[in-house]
């Protein structure tokens, strides 16, 4: 009675934690084909939405400036996160402790505090706001991120692999590219996806150095909070998350193929 009492409970239990995480996305989803402009209301089925959405040059253009953003800074990120991990990792000197404690700095502190120190900053060296400022914040609070990742993958590296590469005459460099890097790849590539989300979902940050006409799609979206989201938000918001879903479904029916 007890162990059909507790299946019951953990499957209700279960349903509500996932009613309440994708019950939102499943109203955005809906109403993005409403007729009706306002999203309180269903007012009929439609496919409007998304036709304008493909004429809606601020809203597109927007995307475009998040996307190019996320993958500039995501690669930088990444290559220089990961060059930090493995050396922080690998090499041991003075004010490491230190340097690795301040590494998590940016993780915890508020984003509108980092945000208004990048703007300082970016003021005091004269750099007019634009697009590589918004980069440069953008890649400075991913790093991190890409560092704590990829440092855990590298707590489980076995050392004697590199050394035994290096005995075999590879040089430090061939012992990297052939051997650690396949090793952690994962991590990398974990922290590069990471960093990505990051980048494309930032609003705070973005909102003090982004300069004029660099405005990414969050802050677009909250500059039309003002007077209203239109229907349109809903139709890329389904869109991206219809192509998130196929990239996951990918990475999961690649990694069950090498299962």
């Amino acid at each position: 009675m007890r162990s059909t009492f507790s299946k019951v409970s953990t499957v209700v239990y279960a349903s509500l934690i996932y009613l309440f995480l994708y019950l939102p996305i499943a109203i955005l989803f809906i109403y993005s084909f409403n007729k009706s402009k306002l999203n309180a209301v269903w007012t009929g089925f439609t496919f409007d939405w998304y036709v304008k959405l493909m004429h809606n040059s601020d809203v597109l253009d927007a995307t475009y400036t998040s996307l190019l953003v996320a993958l500039v800074s995501t690669v930088f990120a990444t290559m220089i996160g990961t060059l930090a991990a493995v050396g922080m990792y690998r090499y041991h000197f003075r004010g490491k402790t230190a340097l690795d404690a301040m590494l998590y700095l940016p993780i915890v502190i508020p984003e509108i505090v980092m945000g208004i120190s990048m703007l300082a900053l970016f003021a005091q060296l004269k750099v007019p706001l634009g697009f590589w400022t918004l980069v440069a914040a953008h890649i400075t609070f991913s790093i991190p991120f890409v560092v704590v990742v990829v440092k855990a993958r590298l707590d489980g590296f076995d050392k004697s692999i590199e050394e035994a590469a290096m005995d075999l005459g590879a040089t430090p460099w061939q012992t990297f590219i052939k051997v650690t890097l396949p090793v952690i790849a994962p991590g990398v590539i974990a922290s590069a996806l990471l960093a990505f989300t990051l980048s494309i979902d930032d609003v705070i940050i973005s909102f003090f150095v982004a300069g004029p006409g660099s405005a990414t799609l969050p802050l677009k979206i909250f500059s039309m909070v003002k007077f209203g989201v239109t229907p349109e938000i809903n139709a890329l918001s389904t869109l991206m998350l219809l192509v998130t879903l196929c990239i996951a479904i990918m990475a999961e029916r690649i990694r069950m193929k090498k299962g």
